[in-house]
């Protein structure tokens, strides 16, 4: 009985043993901190992972279209089918650290020469037929897992389905940024648009005035050719406008998996305050947890280690054991008599003497495949921190230069409606108005884009910081 539970507990104590290495997280290659004097934090500001994306964004259509996105999107499609796929292998390789039990039943009927039983019959011609039944449970094979090999082929492929989640909820993200920076450049070259049309038309009608006073003797040829390349201009960036716009449309609808049906909500002005929350960039250590492209690099860096451990046991002796209960007769009806009654046990023990360094190439490959993932690891922290940052000093510098342009913007204007009385007075040439209208033309749309790159840049760092990663 004694030696019975010692046996006991050395097969416990051997069953629990991990030749995997204990994971610790690698040595982050950045500061404990955001550089406040670039990035100060905005009052009432929140930490993106506390707001949802349906509550950050303010313009209806822009969720409108972000939430077909989410239901639509082809690549966002085929990453939940990753994650199944993911998750089915993880449940392949957990069902192998468990017995696998085959139930099977059968029946022959055999005709056999007589004399094969029995030496008195050894020249007759005469045989003899009979039925055999039989019916049994068996384990085919069974590693007992005493260096965690099959363990650690489970926890692999568990962190590798962790990582194809952690994947997918990166895409998303990425989702959601790329529809709010393409609505944002599409709404910045609707409003381009209008500017420029408005221009057309204004501009136009002083060429036609510039036509009367030419026809009138009032004015030169020179004027009327000025005036001429003042529509042209604005035609010419209409044009392009009205082509990036059109293409920036056509990336939409692919991000957004197809036509949206039915009517858009209407949406607002990128001048409009309040298109999206402020946000609290918080603690860079925050990242670790809230950024899903950096968990996925750790469980991948787990998976490694689970690898290594697997690799480590196959050094190791592999025994499998093997059994089958069951009844085997030649009669039907007594198949299941107790004296029919049939089982076997038995065991098989593998041990690795030569395989040419086989093996050590294996144990090599994983540990040059988690030092390749350390240093991914590290650099997707390495990236998160930069884009964090980038957008937190875009966030103070564009602010900044969007109020430097609209100064510049109304000091254009003055200076045309200034250059433009000159010219009426006789002061100055027509050449002075020309250039004052073309750069206050330039200085409006520069003003635009630079709005739209400013609401951008805060859903990359809205993005950047963690913020979306759960599902409303």
């Amino acid at each position: 009985m004694r030696r019975s539970l010692v046996l006991v507990v050395a097969c416990g104590v051997l069953a629990a043993c991990n030749l995997a290495p204990t994971y610790r997280q690698p040595e982050l290659p950045v500061d404990d901190h955001f550089d406040a004097s670039e990035a100060p934090t905005p009052d009432g500001g929140h930490l993106a992972t506390e707001i949802g994306w349906q509550a950050f964004f303010g313009d209806p259509q822009l969720k409108f279209l972000i939430l077909a996105a989410l239901e639509h999107n082809r690549d966002l499609a085929a990453s939940v089918a990753r994650i199944e796929q993911a998750r089915a292998l993880y449940r392949i390789q957990q069902a192998q650290r468990l017995p696998q039990v085959n139930a099977s039943g059968g029946v022959t009927r055999t005709e056999a020469p007589l004399g094969s039983f029995d030496p008195e019959f050894a020249d007759s011609r005469a045989t003899v037929i009979f039925n055999q039944y039989n019916v049994q449970v068996a384990v085919t094979s069974f590693e007992l897992d005493f260096w965690g090999r099959v363990k650690n082929l489970s926890e692999a492929a568990r962190h590798r389905y962790l990582a194809t989640v952690e994947a997918q909820q990166a895409f998303r993200l990425s989702l959601i940024s790329n529809v709010a920076a393409t609505y944002y450049a599409i709404r910045a070259g609707e409003e381009g648009i209008e500017l420029a049309e408005r221009t057309v038309k204004s501009r136009q009608y002083a060429l036609d005035i510039a036509r009367l006073r030419l026809d009138a003797g009032v004015t030169s040829k020179v004027d009327y050719e000025q005036a001429a390349i003042l529509v042209t201009q604005a035609q010419t960036q209409l044009a392009e406008l009205q082509r990036t716009t059109g293409q920036l449309r056509n990336q939409l609808m692919i991000l957004v998996g197809g036509p949206v049906a039915g009517p858009l909500p209407a949406g607002r002005s990128i001048e409009d305050p309040g298109q999206f929350a402020e946000l609290d960039a918080g603690l860079p250590s925050a990242l670790l947890t809230h950024r899903p492209d950096i968990r996925q690099a750790e469980q991948q860096l787990r998976a490694a280690d689970a690898d290594i451990g697997a690799a480590r046991a196959d050094f190791f002796p592999r025994i499998a054991l093997t059994g089958s209960y069951g009844y085997a007769s030649s009669e039907l009806s007594e198949l299941f008599s107790r004296d029919k009654r049939s089982w076997s046990v038995g065991g098989l023990i593998s041990l690795p003497i030569f395989d040419a360094g086989q093996r050590r190439a294996q144990l090599g490959q994983a540990q040059a495949r988690r030092d390749e993932l350390v240093a991914t690891y590290q650099r997707a922290v390495q990236t998160a921190f930069s884009e964090v940052s980038d957008a937190l000093i875009g966030r103070q510098r564009y602010k900044e230069q969007i109020a430097a342009q609209e100064r510049a913007v109304e000091a254009q204007r003055r200076l045309a409606e200034t250059a433009e009385l000159r010219y009426q007075n006789g002061i100055s040439i027509y050449l002075e108005v020309v250039d004052a209208r073309r750069n206050l033309f330039s200085a409006e749309q520069e003003l635009i884009q630079l709005r739209a790159t400013a609401l951008q840049n805060g859903v990359s760092l809205y993005v950047a910081l963690g913020g979306g990663s759960e599902a409303p």
